[in-house]
């Protein structure tokens, strides 16, 4: 009688499945994506691990009478960056040999 997939050759697969998640993690965080708006008078620059590195700002779009209108260029600029590193991560991820797993998990 067949047991199905061998337990030892499963948990080789799911390790395997596991490092190259942590790999594709530790390469994105490396990487840098960049947002802009304001038809790019504002520029945010995020890391892959989601971290707020720089933002630039065209002295052109300061209008003191109006700072919400530079905040939501700002939100608007950071959101884009990050957007960028959600659909690298989602690639990266979707990119994960899952081999014999199917078999366990479906």
């Amino acid at each position: 009688m067949n047991r199905g997939p061998d337990m030892r050759q499963l948990m080789r697969q799911a390790q395997k499945m596991q490092e190259q998640m942590m790999a594709a993690q530790q390469e994105l965080a490396t990487r840098q994506f960049e947002g802009t708006s304001g038809g790019g008078m504002v520029k945010a620059v995020v890391s892959g691990g989601q971290e707020l590195l720089s933002v630039e700002i065209s002295p052109e779009v300061i209008d003191p009478s109006d700072p919400e209108m530079l905040g939501d260029l700002v939100v608007a600029a950071v959101n884009a960056a990050m957007r960028q590193v959600q659909e690298a991560a989602g690639d990266s991820m979707g990119g994960m040999d899952l081999g014999g797993l199917g078999g366990l998990l479906g």
